[in-house]
């Protein structure tokens, strides 16, 4: 087992450690909900240990299925061990329904359907508030180049496909994602961060319920409760895992 060392990040969620193997990370998921860019904080006893054991399941689940990933284990109740990746400073969002930032910006009707999926990109900066960026932007200020954006657009698809299905076979609508994306140190892009209902926008089929941050951002309740319910959803209905074409 590989030994937890010094501290290299404290996030709005994470705090994330080096080990003695250089090429592994030791990440703890923190009792701390954030909005508005983690303009507001609240700790909230649980919810660490809640994202953890979801973004777990959902990462053995993604990696059988064919998506590379940085998980490597939770050596216990609080922690991931976790692939070390030079991580793109982007958000890669996708867009099933209209909700959130989207809904009010274009003032479309709620969860309005996207066929396609739409997909957008925010640069990753505290000190900018996570802008909005475009393709051309991206590959101008260096950020990253064609090929490199066309797989992480291929790979958030194919993320997509599997949570859309894995979700609807628990009564839960995938109404939006981010995710991120890093390379190792053989060069290979990988999906990173956490996969939770801090990073994804849920909606149960029968009552129109959030099932996600949504709940802390708009004071509609205890957060907890929603996200162990998904974990027990998740956990009730293992996916039949099939490889991602």
């Amino acid at each position: 087992m590989p030994v937890k060392k010094e501290l290299l990040y404290r996030g709005k969620a994470k705090s994330v450690y080096a080990t003695d193997d250089p090429d592994l990370l030791w990440v703890i998921y923190k009792d701390q909900a954030t909005a508005l860019n983690g303009k507001v904080k609240e700790q909230i006893s649980g919810k660490g240990r809640l994202n953890l054991q979801i973004s777990t399941l959902l990462f053995k689940e993604i990696t059988a299925a064919g998506v590379p990933t940085h998980f490597v284990s939770d050596p216990d109740a609080d922690s991931m061990l976790c692939k070390r990746a030079k991580m793109l400073p982007l958000e890669a969002v996708l867009r099933n329904y209209a909700s959130g930032h989207f809904e009010s910006k274009f003032h479309v009707k709620h969860l309005l359907p996207f066929k396609p999926a739409i997909h957008e990109y925010y640069y990753k900066s505290d000190e900018l508030d996570d802008p909005f960026i475009n393709n051309e932007q991206i590959i101008a200020l260096g950020i990253t180049d064609a090929a490199t954006l066309a797989r992480v657009h291929d790979l958030t698809d194919q993320v997509n496909e599997f949570l859309t299905a894995r979700f609807a076979g628990i009564g839960i609508t995938l109404v939006d994602f981010k995710l991120e994306f890093g390379f190792l140190s053989d060069g290979q892009l990988v999906l990173a961060d956490e996969l939770s209902p801090d990073n994804f926008r849920l909606v149960d089929k029968d009552t129109g319920a959030s099932l996600d941050k949504d709940v802390f951002r708009k004071h509609e309740g205890p957060l907890t409760p929603v996200y162990a319910e998904v974990l027990r959803r998740l956990q009730e209905n293992a996916a039949t895992v099939r490889a991602i074409k």
